[in-house]
């Protein structure tokens, strides 16, 4: 017996189907959401953002987010740990790098 899935797609806000929903992603008060929504809607929540994020401060993604690597690839706290190695900074193998070595990395970046 064979099987067939059918994947709807829909507006999160409106319930509408659509195949022209897409994923965004938003953070406040240090919570991360993400809501699908059809071209229009996307266009409304980004007008009703659009004050705030006028007068907001951009910042840098959290250090302490964990995002997974893709195989091959060294992790933030890998590239860190191998520059502070290679300019003569002791850090540790495993954990958490100190802030002030995170701080002189992305400083030798210019970030």
């Amino acid at each position: 017996m064979g099987r067939i899935t059918v994947t709807l797609y829909t507006d999160d806000l409106t319930g509408e189907r659509s195949d022209n929903t897409t994923k965004h992603v938003f953070s406040i008060d240090g919570a991360t959401y993400e809501i699908d929504l059809i071209p229009e809607n996307h266009q409304k929540l980004l007008e009703a953002m659009e004050p705030f994020v006028n007068a907001a401060r951009r910042t840098s993604r959290s250090r302490t987010a964990r995002v997974k690597q893709p195989r091959g690839e060294l992790s933030e706290a890998a590239k860190v740990r191998r520059w502070a190695r290679n300019n003569g900074i002791e850090v540790n193998s495993r954990g958490l790098v100190r802030q002030d070595i995170v701080d002189l990395y992305e400083a030798a970046l210019g970030r």
